[in-house]
């Protein structure tokens, strides 16, 4: 009998595996290297190593980096854009703003698909989606016969106002399917039923490019579980915070582009809820960045604004979390003005710290942190042995030695930089939303979060800082923790005060129509499906609108107008009650509910961390060399909570408690290590 949930995330340096065990209601960890060449081999790898019996596993959850990789790396297959006649360089003009706006050589990069490969047909649609221009159909299969002649398989349609009416994106689509059998087709109109041409036209032509090389690794990896003896469906993390089968990733494959990062942040949220905190800050530092989310009131951010590159959006909604190049492997240098640096540039898994003894040769954090005594030896479980010798002679070469300062001072300053740069992610993702970071807990999880968490909330005045069990391994843990989603959109354009409400749920009544036969698809059943509404407004004359949710029956707009005020006065600091307020969109989540482990915490948070393993000597700063007592965190009862310093170690991770430096906020800070079991909710 199928018992047991794997769920496997890659990251940059390591691929970590989470396997739950349903009947003992237990959960081990794994990790392997990454294998940057084929992500599927690392994963294979850390099922073998774990000794995974497929044919066991009732469910196999995936958090996969592999259309982002492609994005960024830009290593696509031959792609054609197919336009409305004048349009053909909308995605390369975009919106004319620039990352760097002071920054006169610094341009952003050109579009996924060449100018070469956009091409233009006849056929128009007005703003009201009355037909203008027929599709001319000869056009079209003149085109379609030069595609075949160039050899392209990939192509995205991308029409003029088709959100308002796809009849001719529709017609054009089924010309190439006649013509072009292999071809793989995406139409701007159903990946992104929404105005504004050039978010929609990149976001097909996004989905356009990841078709196959997304299709091929989600189909090539099905097809290993399978022959290794797994019976059900694999599912993948997408962005928006749920999971799709292979069926929707290939309809889809731009939701997975930000896949990878959104298992943190939901596993941030979970901790936190369990551990009875509704508001939180995830701090997910991997071996090459850190990736930080906020949850407020128990809910994630979502944003609809993100992209891989600047200039080249998404427009799929998407856990909304601020990433940057501070990781265990981010390298320490000295900039041309003299000055201490750390990152954005990485040693990655190959050849990594210095300390790996695999040919990397410039100081990480994962070096500094080993200089001063705040890392054992061993990463891993064992799998990665540490060398100090060589940790210590890149922090002098190239840090130390150049500044004036000793090995010590300068893996601090190291540590200080890095801390200090995750410090002001966060300020980003809090205070620039209107949240006061004092408000929140810390969850503080990854390969290197638990050894920075204390530091970074101290530099913010965080009160707690929550360290899961198996820390680096977390974010695989967020992808047992996921449902199905799927997200749908469509635009309605009026003041809220003259809209029909009939009209309006007759709208939504047709967007769930859709999002409950893509569940069906998916295999779920009427009892576990969840479908929220929620509806995006502006004031009336604002271009950028604010979503809030949308209840269902009377007064249920004139509730969602009042929560829209509110909303904005917390996000903008302003309201304007008198103002009239515009409805721009309404959009649908359908949720399809799957089983999944609990995070129980103990009752008692204030436990006795008891008698420590050994003690050694830690660099702490001004306090120098400190005998600190190192704690075996497998050992440690639940809830155990230190005011410093301490070092609490496993093999997957260490966390470090400073000691108390500044009276007022020690006074304030704990370190709370939650230690308890995974339970089945359906055991409860």
């Amino acid at each position: 009998m199928a018992n047991v949930r794997v769920a496997v995330d890659v990251g940059g340096t390591f691929t970590d595996v989470c396997i739950f065990d349903e009947e003992t209601q237990r959960m081990r960890v794994t990790k392997v290297p990454s294998t940057p060449e084929d992500p599927m081999l690392a994963v294979m790898n850390g099922v073998k190593r774990a000794e995974i019996n497929l044919a066991d596993v009732s469910l196999f959850s995936h958090g996969t980096t592999v259309a982002t990789n492609a994005l960024i790396t830009r290593n696509f297959p031959t792609a054609a854009m197919v336009t409305t006649r004048g349009f053909r360089d909308v995605i390369e003009i975009r919106d004319g703003t620039k990352d760097d706006l002071w920054d006169a050589y610094n341009d952003v990069t050109g579009p996924y698909i060449r100018r070469r490969d956009r091409f233009e047909v006849t056929e128009r649609i007005d703003y009201a989606g009355n037909v203008i221009t027929p599709l001319d159909e000869d056009d079209a299969r003149r085109l379609a016969a030069l595609l075949r002649k160039r050899g392209v398989t990939t192509i995205a349609v991308c029409f003029i106002n088709s959100y308002a009416n796809a009849e001719n994106e529709v017609r054009m689509r089924k010309i190439l399917e006649e013509e072009l059998p292999e071809a793989t087709v995406s139409t701007s109109a159903e990946i992104l039923p929404e105005i504004f041409e050039h978010d929609r036209f990149n976001t097909a032509v996004s989905n356009a490019v990841l078709a196959p090389l997304v299709s091929g690794y989600v189909n090539r990896l099905a097809d290993e579980l399978k022959g290794g003896g797994y019976a059900g469906d694999l599912l993948l993390l997408h962005s928006g915070g749920g999971s799709m089968t292979p069926r929707m990733v290939k309809r889809y494959p731009v939701r997975l582009a930000a896949s990878g990062i959104a298992a943190g942040a939901i596993a941030a949220k979970h901790v936190a809820q369990q551990c009875g905190y509704e508001n939180a800050v995830g701090l997910d530092m991997g071996g090459t960045s850190t990736d930080i989310a906020l949850v407020s009131g128990g809910e994630l951010r979502i944003t609809k604004e993100w992209q891989v590159e600047y200039g080249h959006p998404i427009v799929f909604p998407s856990i909304e979390v601020l990433t940057i190049g501070a990781g265990g492997g981010s390298l320490a240098h000295i900039d041309i003005a003299g000055s201490l640096r750390n990152g954005p540039q990485s040693a990655g898994a190959d050849p990594g710290p210095a300390c790996y003894s695999t040919g990397g040769d410039q100081p990480t954090n994962c070096d500094a942190n080993l200089v001063l005594n705040r890392l054992g030896t061993t990463l891993a479980g064992g799998a990665k042995n540490l060398d100090r010798g060589l940790a210590q002679e890149a922090v002098n070469r190239v840090i130390a030695g150049p500044l004036g300062m000793s090995d010590e001072e300068a893996a601090q300053a190291i540590l200080q930089v890095a801390n200090a740069n995750m410090a002001d992610a966060v300020r980003l993702i809090s205070i620039r939303r209107g949240y006061d970071p004092r408000d929140f807990a810390l969850i503080a999880f990854g390969g290197a979060g638990a050894l920075h968490g204390a530091e970074v909330a101290r530099e913010l005045n965080i009160p707690t800082v929550v360290v899961p069990p198996n820390p680096g391994v977390t974010s695989a843990m967020g992808c047992l923790l996921v449902d199905i989603r799927h997200d749908l959109s469509a635009m309605y354009t009026a003041l809220a005060s003259e809209a029909d409400p009939e009209d309006l749920e007759a709208q939504f009544l047709n967007l769930e129509t859709e999002a409950t036969a893509r569940l069906r698809h998916e295999g779920v059943d009427e009892e576990n499906s969840v479908l929220q509404r929620v509806i995006s407004m502006r004031y009336q004359g604002q271009w950028r609108s604010l979503a809030v949710p949308m209840g269902s029956g009377k007064g249920a707009l004139e509730e969602a107008i009042q929560t829209f005020h509110q909303e904005h006065e917390r996000e903008f600091a302003f309201r304007q009650d008198n103002q009239p307020v515009e409805i721009y969109q309404l959009q649908l989540s359908a949720i399809g509910k799957t089983p999944k482990p609990s995070f129980a915490p103990e009752k008692e948070l204030l436990a006795d961390p008891g008698k420590p393993e050994s003690v050694r000597p830690v660099y702490f700063g001004a306090d120098g060399w400190v005998q600190t007592p190192v704690f075996d965190r497998s050992a440690l009862p639940a809830g155990a909570t230190f005011i410093g310093p301490a070092i609490i170690d496993q093999l997957d991770s260490t966390t470090v408690v400073p000691p108390r430096t500044t009276a007022e906020i020690d006074e304030w800070l704990n370190i709370r290590i939650h230690l308890t079991e995974f339970k089945n909710e359906e055991a409860k």
